[in-house]
């Protein structure tokens, strides 16, 4: 009886393990009004039905900026395949700094400002930049990158999103 009370327990400890293990991964994206440069708003039940790159980015910020022909590179890559890309400005960034850098730049994509900060706080409360987000055509969001992601790695993970039903 000894021997199997730690076998027992060992069991349970697997089983809550593996329950833990399967039940994480993919979460819903928040709830989220993005305004985006024209004055529209595009929300998060809008990214249902593509694979879509939430990038928060800042025109101060160097990695954001060095980065930015590579997200350009994958949208177009991309972008005929079901996915899209949705860049948002972090809340101390001017109004008119993103305008320019979106018109400079001609971003394919549509670029969101979020002047008060309240997108950056339901997607985890987002500080560092560029903080980028994966989601799937469910709407739920597969892979966070806080830095530069690595591109290659981001484009399997796109394909793979994008072969989904």
């Amino acid at each position: 009886m000894k021997k199997l009370i730690p076998a027992a327990l060992l069991g349970l400890a697997l089983a809550v393990g593996a329950g833990v293990y399967l039940g994480t991964g993919a979460s819903a994206a928040p709830a989220s009004t993005f305004v985006l440069l024209d004055g529209t708003k595009k929300t998060t039940e809008d990214l249902k039905g593509k694979v879509t790159l939430v990038n928060f980015w800042a025109t101060s910020c160097v990695t954001c900026v060095g980065e930015m022909p590579k997200v350009i590179a994958t949208y177009d890559k991309y972008k005929n395949q079901g996915y899209d890309t949705l860049a948002v400005a972090m809340s101390y960034d001017p109004p008119a700094y993103v305008v320019n850098f979106a018109e400079t730049r001609k971003l394919p994509f549509k670029v969101a400002i979020d002047n008060t900060g309240a997108v950056a706080q339901a997607w985890g409360d987002v500080k560092l930049t560029p903080t980028t987000y994966v989601v799937n055509k469910r709407g739920e969001i597969v892979k966070r990158y806080v830095g530069e992601p690595d591109f290659a790695e981001l484009h399997k993970l796109i394909e793979k999103l994008l072969a989904e039903a």
